[in-house]
């Protein structure tokens, strides 16, 4: 086997307009681009640091370059599940060996890893967190959209809830909190939105701060996002959450993800697959673990200005699978 050469860079796609969360704003997506290169063929692989999780494009880079004489002398992707910790830098290397390993058999990862091959999947839009009338406004012109995803943040909830139904009242809802919700603004708000038909909210309270939910009476489904990374997090949301939120830059790759997504649903678990704001080469084998989820929210090439060349497709029926040029 040829000896694999690492190549790592730093990518930045602009958004389409600025993205805000409870913790703050963004106008762009900034990326880590991971490439496997065995001399004839070349696996890649994308990871999203998220500073929510102490991870900055510099610290990725240099956790992937540090790697790199690791790989070149033989280190695999099984191997790599225990060298490095789930996460972005984690994330890209293990994508960038399944495309590799793909690219090198002829064989598309699915085939790989004993899955049926994937089917397009309807995704939910985001709304980033704005005033009610811009989310009005914002909601009225992604009405067509079967499932919208609503950015919360805590005072002015209700206000902003109410004007995403106005705007568009045929559309399926779920809510993220981001953390920003305490025990009352969740007993106060739960009765509100099922009356407006919203179907879950994700992680209301802090992840180190969570334990309520253990004895709270969730009228309305709650969904772990940063309370559950890998398989390993699954002891400590037991009896607190309904749904697991899967995301390949938590979980540190396809490999944990597939391995999350069985370990959750034997646990009773319902599945979310969601995703970073990142390109279609982040999508991509995020969309193998969507297949069957309950929600999908891999909208993230959607709020680009630019997508990858050859990114996934959108339509009416869902994100479609990505043209194996760009992964898998």
């Amino acid at each position: 086997m040829s000896r694999v050469r690492v190549h790592v860079t730093e990518e930045v796609f602009p958004l389409a307009e600025v993205f805000t969360i409870s913790r703050g704003s963004r106008s762009e997506a900034r990326v880590v681009h991971v490439i496997l290169d065995d001399g004839t063929h070349r696996g890649h692989g994308e990871g999203v640091p998220y500073s929510r999780y102490h991870e900055t494009v510099d610290s990725v880079i240099e956790t992937v370059r540090g790697l790199a004489g690791e790989i070149e002398q033989g280190l695999d992707r099984e191997q790599l599940q225990t060298r490095l910790p789930p996460g972005a830098a984690r994330n890209a290397l293990d994508c960038a060996f399944w495309d590799l390993e793909a690219k090198r058999t002829g064989k598309p990862v699915w085939h790989l890893a004993g899955l049926e091959a994937p089917q397009p999947e309807i995704t939910a839009f985001t709304l980033s967190l704005a005033e009610p009338s811009r989310m009005r406004e914002k909601a009225r012109a992604h009405a067509h959209r079967p499932l919208l995803k609503i950015k919360l943040g805590g005072e002015g909830d209700l206000e902003r809830l109410e004007a995403v139904r106005e705007g568009a009242p045929s559309a399926r809802i779920i809510v993220d909190a981001n953390e920003g919700w305490s025990t009352s603004d969740y007993e106060r708000l739960a009765p509100v939105l099922m009356r407006l038909g919203v179907e879950m909210v994700e992680q209301p309270f802090p992840a180190s701060d969570d334990s309520a939910l253990a004895w709270l009476e969730r009228t309305l489904p709650v969904c772990a996002d940063e309370s559950c990374h890998d398989c390993a997090s699954l002891d400590h949301v037991a009896g607190r959450y309904d749904m697991i939120n899967i995301k390949l830059d938590k979980t540190g790759g396809l490999t944990e993800a597939l391995a999350l997504r069985e370990a959750a649903r034997a646990a009773g678990y319902s599945i979310m697959v969601g995703c970073m704001v990142g390109s279609s080469l982040s999508m991509a084998p995020a969309l193998l673990v969507a297949q069957g989820a309950s929600v999908v929210d891999l909208d993230g090439p959607l709020l680009l200005a630019e997508d990858r060349p050859g990114g996934m497709q959108f339509d009416e029926t869902g994100i479609h699978p990505a043209d194996t040029a760009l992964w898998g």
